[in-house]
């Protein structure tokens, strides 16, 4: 393999569209009514009653609001994409930051579960990427054991990143992505402390963790070098200077880059190209894939037509509490970026290699393996609903591939589980498909001890498929229509 690379990835995609999580709360509205009528026989129209929700629940459609976002053209976001496409950043020079997460692919790669070293074609993005029979670790599945997160709106989280928050803002200070002054905790340091070196926010912090993971990007010829000394490594490759020293071609072309990003034409190679600069660029790139402008941002702004009148009876239903004939999902999908950003058991199919949990390893016990309180276990964080159409397959193992399959889940995981149907996966090789009832049953155990205890859980309740497809409707609504727009993404 020729080891001396240092240029951006020019990646092939083979399919659009991709990746994340979805999970709503429960919902009971017919959503049929379009025109009803007070107390005093005055039309309430379905605007009426949304309109209501919305002023009550204080929502603007724009989460961003009052946010820094980086612009796209600006030079420390530019240098960060091509740090972000580039291989050099691989440990094994055969993955980058893009190959699981391309922006065509809804920020993911339309996989059930990553593929990122060893793949047959490392240049291949999509379901034609597969894992290289010669790797290391091969088993004729993924190597990554989770579903890849979509990096769209990444400056909106202000408290946890990755499925199970290992990186934490201390403070959760809203709107500051956690660039508040107190502290971000990382897997480099004790739960609940801060990491001295974790960086500015969030999206900073969590852009140093890939490069450390052997199945995502470190590889497996680097065990010698612990996380910090792997970062360290890889900046000095991309700088020409100590251990990584005449890795690459062209020893001038990154260090003109960073110059020139940093403001900063007479620096050196060891005084700009560092682990920090590195990974601040590339958070600012990912802060920078802001897509927000969403037929439901349209209709908070004044325009009733931005939505059809299922999705407004979607809405309804996905707002409204049970009590009041609704879902309750806004109940955890919360606010204008749709997340409480807090963790919850939804009994999501186990599949795929697992984290290492349970008698045989191939479990994900999810935040319990941070917090390790019994209260967490398949836990796993709440993701946002903006774009979630085109972040699929959905859950944090990708079990499920279509945006109804997901829905139907979170309405009765009970059901879900005891019909789920492992040939609408379609990528090759996704281990443990045997154990998905064994594993599973016992995050479904839990769940309905948790509701027998009072605790606060998701519901189980009972829809028509019209009522389903309402819903559906409504969370189509959530997307930017750029994302789905080559042209516009690039």
């Amino acid at each position: 393999m020729d080891r001396k690379r240092g240029y951006p990835l020019a990646a092939v995609v083979t399919s659009l569209f991709a990746l994340s999580a979805c999970s709503s709360n429960s919902l009971t509205n017919d959503g049929k009514e379009s025109v009803e009528s007070d107390a005093n026989g005055q039309a309430v129209t379905v605007d009426t009653n949304l309109k209501q929700i919305i002023a009550d629940k204080s929502l603007t459609g724009n989460p961003m609001t009052g946010r820094s976002i980086p612009n796209i053209d600006s030079k420390e976001a530019q240098l960060g994409m091509r740090l972000f496409f580039s291989k050099a950043l691989g440990g094994d020079w055969d993955s980058a930051c893009v190959s699981c997460h391309h922006p065509t692919l809804g920020g993911g790669d339309d996989l059930s579960l990553p593929i990122g070293v060893g793949a047959t074609n490392a240049n291949i993005l999509g379901p034609g990427r597969v894992h290289d029979s010669s790797s290391p670790h091969y088993d004729g599945g993924p190597p990554v054991p989770r579903n890849a997160p979509t990096t769209f709106n990444i400056a909106a989280w202000d408290s946890v990143m990755f499925h199970d928050g290992r990186v934490e803002s201390i403070g959760k200070t809203a709107g500051k992505n956690g660039d508040d002054g107190q502290g971000i905790r990382t897997p480099d340091t004790a739960f609940g402390t801060q990491d001295p070196l974790a960086g500015q926010n969030l999206s900073q912090a969590q852009a140093r963790f890939p490069i450390t993971s052997p199945e995502e990007m470190k590889g497996f010829e680097n065990d010698n070098h612990n996380n910090q000394e792997l970062r360290d490594y890889l900046a000095s490759r991309l700088g020409n200077y100590g251990e990584g020293s005449g890795e690459l071609y062209d020893t001038a072309y990154w260090l003109s880059q960073f110059r020139t990003a940093l403001d900063k034409p007479d620096g050196n190679a060891q005084e700009l190209i560092t682990e920090q600069t590195i990974s601040f660029l590339i958070g600012e790139y990912e802060r920078s894939q802001s897509f927000i402008d969403t037929a439901w941002k349209r209709y908070i702004e004044g325009d009733n037509n931005a939505l059809s009148e299922k999705a407004k009876n979607g809405a309804l239903i996905f707002f409204s509490t049970v009590a009041d004939g609704g879902a309750n999902c806004s109940s955890c999908h919360s606010g204008d970026f749709f997340t409480d950003e807090k963790f919850h058991n939804l009994a999501m199919p186990q599949l795929g290699r697992g984290k290492g949990d349970g008698d045989d390893t191939s479990e994900d016990f999810g935040r319990f393996r941070e917090t390790k309180a019994d209260d967490d276990k398949f836990a796993f964080r709440t993701p946002t609903l903006l774009n979630v159409e085109v972040t699929g397959p959905w859950s944090h193992t990708g079990a499920y591939t279509s945006l109804e399959a997901v829905v139907r889940h979170n309405l009765d995981p009970e059901a879900a589980i005891s019909n789920y149907d492992s040939s609408q996966l379609t990528q090759v090789g996704i281990q443990n498909l045997d154990k998905i009832p064994s594993n599973t049953q016992k995050a479904l155990d839990k769940l309905q001890a948790d509701r027998l205890a009072g605790k606060a859980v998701i519901e189980k309740v009972s829809l028509t498929d019209e009522q389903v497809s309402e819903l559906v409707e409504f969370l189509k609504a959530l997307t930017d229509p750029c994302v789905k727009d080559r042209n516009c993404l690039a």
